[in-house]
């Protein structure tokens, strides 16, 4: 069922570009109504609600799934999930917008493609092929991944877990936003009242404000620390998948270094085993030689991970 569940989605994926198949419709969606839920009141700490936030809907999918008796009832609640989580249809738009815009000559517009791809995915500075690579990762091969082994729920946790990363203030804004609406109240009802306590409210506000940016400075980084480690083991197993489809000999040594390394990010040790897997020229004039190379490359390890899956699931050895 997962390899037929796999094939399905990757291939409607696609073609089902409308708001209902895109995660970040639901995402949404569920932020608004977890903001007005009471448990966002009931988390005092931003971290215990991001990580509320993300548990709910992995245990209801779970749920859900144990409760399907039915295997096409599951073929298809699982496909659906799958085509949602892989849903990124503004990263590949805006791949097409990179490359009109480099084949029209505006390198200019280029540059703004890349800026707009890396400031929506909050990644860390890097080249547009080397970003490619990377959300080719986060966005398919790694939710293929945890699709397989965990289910349904794994690849709707991994893609929660990504997108509270890419927007980190998903959350903590509106908190933010309703203790400063609520403090403000609080001090007109002063200001009308002539209450001769009139300075207070002005320092619990610029307490709590201080309080609540001190409190995501520490926080933020926690869920970046899970992501990492979550990323941990897949981005060396893909990682050894681009050295064989490309040049296995130049890549080894690479991934080798990286093996064990707990300093690197998933990004720089996925990125630098990819560029020594393809060789190519960067000509500065052109701005699709390394895009279109590297994702070339991605592809071609999305369908070695598509085929090792499917052998495994074959042999019995993944269920």
């Amino acid at each position: 069922m997962s390899l037929i569940s796999l094939l399905i989605a990757l291939v409607a994926e696609r073609y089902l570009s409308t708001s209902l198949w895109q995660f970040r419709t639901y995402f949404d969606a569920y932020v608004s109504l977890f903001r007005s839920s009471k448990l966002m009141h009931l988390a005092k700490q931003s971290i215990v609600s991001q990580l509320i936030f993300i548990a709910i809907p992995v245990v209801i999918c779970d749920l859900l799934i144990e409760l399907v008796d039915d295997g096409l009832l599951y073929l298809v609640f699982s496909t659906m999930i799958l085509i949602v989580c892989f849903g990124c249809v503004k990263t590949r738009q805006c791949y097409k917008d990179y490359l009109m815009s480099a084949f029209r000559g505006e390198q200019s517009s280029c540059q703004l493609h890349h800026d707009q791809l890396q400031q929506e995915t909050c990644s860390t500075p890097m080249s547009f092929g080397q970003l490619l690579v990377w959300l080719n990762y986060r966005y398919f091969i790694a939710i293929m991944i945890f699709f397989v082994v965990f289910g349904p729920a794994g690849a709707l946790f991994y893609r929660l877990l990504v997108t509270m990363n890419e927007t980190p203030e998903a959350l903590e804004k509106e908190c933010t936003k309703d203790e400063i609406k609520a403090n403000t109240h609080s001090d007109t009802a002063d200001v009308n009242t002539e209450s001769s306590d009139e300075p207070e409210p002005s320092a619990e506000v610029k307490a709590e404000t201080h309080a609540t940016s001190s409190t995501e400075k520490v926080e933020t980084p926690i869920l970046e620390d899970i992501l990492f480690w979550v990323d941990w083991l897949p981005v060396r197993i893909v990682a050894f998948g681009y050295m064989l489809v490309g040049h296995f000999s130049k890549a080894m040594p690479v991934w080798l270094e990286n093996l064990f390394d707990i300093n690197k990010q998933p990004n720089q040790i996925l990125i630098s085993v990819a560029q020594k897997s393809e060789d190519f020229m960067i000509d500065p004039e052109d701005c699709t030689a390394e895009p279109c190379l590297l994702v070339k490359l991605a592809k071609r390890t999305l369908l070695l991970c598509l085929a090792a899956i499917a052998i495994l699931i074959l042999t019995g050895i993944l269920n």
